[in-house]
């Protein structure tokens, strides 16, 4: 696929009339660039692995059918320096009308400063921190948020587990883990519950004793932990190891197969608020797990469904808008609403968040276990 004139590729086809007038008509083609920062090495890799599956998918049903997009993917590493490296390069080099990326929080916020600035739209399928829309005028995601995801963990922790008091270990390395946190103590407070205990620890840990030391000696009734899987691995694996029996719950970080891998088995009994759960019966989600592991032969995280489903977001906009200039795409994205993904059901309020439930779910040995749906 060629670039195109003011974004439109023009063919001219001649018919001859009976009255042998020639005569012209013009065949617009719509082709768009849309760009993708990913997460696709790096501490964070599994998660824009999952999402890059995703779009690979939705992309493999659009097929050639109209608008044609054409993706450009740069690679974030996983750190907010490359993130902010890699959408410079789209944006300047290649030109593109819309962004989709990254999956985290803190490499989000790097791309969408330059986007905004840019004014591009850019769609993050799975950065959950509160301010990363606030204010924005070309930023959206295809998730919940923080606010929302702390306020279901710290109800299910109150009326479901009938939990008092609680620690929480966070990622002092992650504005994700800050957002997800501070909800969490704003609302199990404000549910009578107690947090004892805010203890921090860094990505570049590689044991975390220290604070499950402290953990073991208070004991509360729930731990909660709102980090990325390669470090909750090794901290449920340690907090096993000292026999902590505290519950403990997590938020979508956790959502990745590597993350049993590290854990052993030490995450079994553990909650977590997700996206979705591909065993659900809505016929247009089960109709995108049979497709994912026919393609991919695993089943979809919540990150490449989220993924998938922002593709599709970007492809009603352009569609909505017939268009491939930014500032229409970013109106069409801004206008969703009831558009049905395999996450829920996508309408965008006033700061470009989708009103969609959460669900929580519970790790066994068998995998998920649907426990509840929380809408906001």
């Amino acid at each position: 696929m060629s670039s195109f004139l003011t974004n439109k590729n023009i063919f001219m086809k001649c018919f001859l009339l009976p009255a042998g007038l020639l005569f012209t008509t013009q065949v617009f083609s719509l082709e768009v660039k849309v760009g993708s920062v990913l997460s696709l090495t790096g501490t964070l890799g599994s998660y824009g692995q999952d999402a890059k599956k995703g779009m690979e998918l939705a992309l493999s049903e659009m097929g050639n059918s109209e608008p044609k997009i054409k993706m450009y993917t740069e690679d974030t590493l996983s750190t907010p320096a490359e993130a902010a490296k890699a959408i410079n390069k789209l944006i300047s080099s290649d030109k593109v009308s819309v962004v989709i990326g990254d999956m985290t929080s803190s490499n989000t916020i790097a791309a969408a400063s330059i986007a905004e600035k840019s004014k591009i739209p850019i769609v993050s399928p799975s950065a959950t921190n509160d301010s990363i829309t606030q204010g924005k005028k070309y930023i959206f995601r295809a998730c919940f948020i923080d606010s929302f995801q702390g306020t279901v963990m710290a109800t299910f922790a109150s009326q479901n587990l009938k939990a008092k008091t609680a620690i929480i270990l966070e990622d002092s390395d992650s504005d994700y883990s800050k957002g997800l946190s501070k909800s969490f103590v704003e609302h199990f407070t404000k549910n009578g519950g107690l947090v004892t205990k805010v203890l921090r620890y860094s990505q570049k840990d590689t044991s975390y004793t220290s604070q499950l030391s402290e953990v073991r000696k208070s004991k509360p009734d729930i731990i909660f932990i709102p980090g990325f899987h390669q470090q909750v691995g090794v901290i449920l694996r340690e907090s096993k190891d000292l026999q902590i029996k505290s519950k403990v719950l997590g938020g979508d970080g956790w959502d990745t197969p590597e993350l049993k891998q590290i854990a052993k088995g030490a995450e079994n009994g553990s909650y977590i608020s997700n996206h979705y759960i591909a065993s659900g019966e809505n016929k247009k989600l089960q109709s995108f797990v049979k497709a994912y592991k026919e393609k991919f032969k695993e089943e979809p995280s919540a990150f490449a469904a989220l993924a998938y489903d922002s593709l599709y977001m970007v492809r009603k906009a352009i569609v909505d808008s017939k268009s491939n200039d930014p500032e229409k795409i970013t109106a069409g994205l801004a206008a969703i609403k009831n558009f049905e993904g395999v996450t829920g059901v996508i309408s965008m309020d006033k700061n470009h968040n989708p009103l969609k439930p959460a669900v929580v779910l519970e790790f066994t040995p068998n995998g998920y276990k649907y426990v509840t749906s929380v809408n906001p």
